[in-house]
Parts: structure tokens; sequence; C-alpha cells
């Protein structure tokens, strides 16, 4: 199986393919997963064997850990940001595909109708809350398996995430269809998303992040929010937000004032403020739920 990791360049790219097969797998173990922002045409299947951290999907951030299982619609902009440290290797099985691998017409016969919903879901992406044992038994199986029950693994496969219990990823999709950036864009974006994620902790001007993308402030503000719908404060408190969440619940010592400063809350107040309006209840009731 080709490795692709090494090979991929900034977005857009290309999954590379293995001769005439269909059906593309892909297993990462290594320190860190693909941390650029990156999209393909591909559908993507992968369950987290190991790791957690950040997953950015079009324009929502999220959070993976062991355990998920995360489906990507094509061209869908994404990026696993994992926490490496302390944590050892990162592992992940990746089922990659397209809706015209076996022609196109394939999934529209009778038999298959019943997976529309899985396409539409995948649109904004979505991940499995409770995976069952079928799910990952599958993944487990896919890479010794023959051409042929590898297919029907497949099948299998597509129909147990189908039916399984999912949150959705994002609202990147529209009805004009996904936005597919173009390479210039996907490196300003990608820029972008690697300067907020190294540095939310600190102060962020908006001179400063318009300096990433090459633009004015003014000019800034408009492009981001027209690529993600939403102001690119809203972006940075969602991921300092995420970043308390992850402090709350795996450092019960730190007070919620010094867990708000890690964050990169300036101020109690304000870090109260916007944690419940994002997480819906406050620091402490979230702490509380977990300590439980």
């Amino acid at each position: 199986m080709n490795n692709i990791s090494t090979k991929m360049k900034v977005l857009p790219f290309t999954i590379v393919k293995s001769g005439k097969d269909t059906i593309l797998l892909q297993e990462d173990l290594t320190d860190t997963f693909y941390g650029l922002l990156h999209q393909h045409e591909e559908f993507q299947i992968s369950y987290i064997k190991q790791g957690k951290g950040s997953l950015i999907v079009g324009d929502t951030l999220n959070r993976f850990e062991t355990g998920d299982v995360v489906v990507l619609g094509g061209n869908l902009p994404h990026v696993f940001k994992n926490n490496s440290e302390g944590h050892g290797q990162c592992h992940m099985l990746s089922v990659f595909f397209t809706p015209d691998s076996f022609g196109s017409e394939f999934f529209k016969i009778e038999e298959l109708k019943s997976l529309i919903s899985f396409f539409r879901k995948a649109e904004n992406g979505f991940k499995i809350t409770q995976p069952s044992k079928g799910i990952i038994d599958i993944f487990e199986s896919l890479q010794k398996a023959s051409k042929l029950d590898r297919f029907l693994l497949f099948l299998q496969l597509l129909k147990r995430v189908n039916a399984g219990k999912y949150e959705v990823l994002s609202s990147f999709y529209t009805s004009d269809g996904p936005t597919k950036y173009t390479d210039n864009e996907g490196q300003r974006m990608n820029a972008v998303f690697q300067y907020t994620m190294e540095h939310f902790r600190d102060k962020i001007t908006l001179d400063a992040i318009a300096k990433e993308a090459a633009m004015t402030p003014n000019a800034f503000c408009k492009y981001f929010k027209n690529r993600t719908r939403k102001t690119y404060m809203s972006f940075l408190n969602e991921i300092r937000v995420e970043e308390a969440c992850k402090l709350l619940k795996e450092q019960p010592e730190m007070s919620v004032a010094e867990v708000a400063e890690q964050s990169g809350f300036r101020n109690i107040s304000n870090f109260n403020r916007i944690f419940k309006g994002l997480i819906r209840e406050t620091p402490f009731q979230y702490r509380s739920k977990i300590v439980r």
C-alpha cells in the first residue's frame, strides 16, 4: 500500500492510486497526521485507532480521539491536527473512493438506493458517535482481504456507517455545492489556520492574521467570512473554547481562571460569556458534569 502523506502537495491534492484498485486503503502510523488543510475528490472514511486532537472540517472546528470514525465527502477541506505530546504514535485507517469508482450508475441501482442518505450526510462530513464493533472489525479486516472480499466488506462498511448514530461536522456544503479551493486559496487558508492553531494562546491582532493571508485587514475580514460564513474572531473563539474544554476535562487541578489564560483568554468574564455562548453552560457547570 502506498503511503501518500509525504507525496501530497497543499490544496488540492490527489490520492495516490495503486494499480486499478477502485477502493483505496491507507494506514497512517506516525508521530503526526498530515497536518495541512487539504481536499481531494475522494470520499474518506477513517477510523482513529490511536490519537486525539483538533479536526477542522470546512468551516468548523471539531475534536477527534481514539475510537472515532469520521466520514468526509469529496472536496471537503479538512485537517487532522493531532496532539502528539506524550500520547505516542498516531494510527489511522482510511478508505477512499468516489461515487463513480464502480461506474457512474452503480450507486443508483435499486439495491443501493438506501445509501443515498450516506452521500447526503457526507457532504458536510459526519462522525459516528458510538462506532459498533462491527465497523471496527471491518476496518481491521480490509487490509488483509482479497479484492472480492474487500469489495463486500466495503459495502458492509457503508451500510453500517450509514445506520450509525452520528453528528454533523460542518456546514460547508451549500445548495451551490462545496467551495473547492484553488491552490492559492488553499495555501492562504492553510496559512491562516496553521498560524491560528499555533498562536491561539497569544493575542492575535487583525493586522497579524491578515498579514499571514497577504491581505489588508478589511479585505481579509470579507474574504474569511465569505469562505467560512463566520468572522475570524468567531473561529478563533471556537478554537480557544475547544482548548478550554480539553483542559477542563483533562486537567482537573487547574482553576477556571488558569484554564481561561491557557486557552488564550485575557479576561475571565469574557471567557465565561463566550464559553457559555458556545457550550450552553458555564465552565464550572461543564467541569462538574465531567467529574461526577
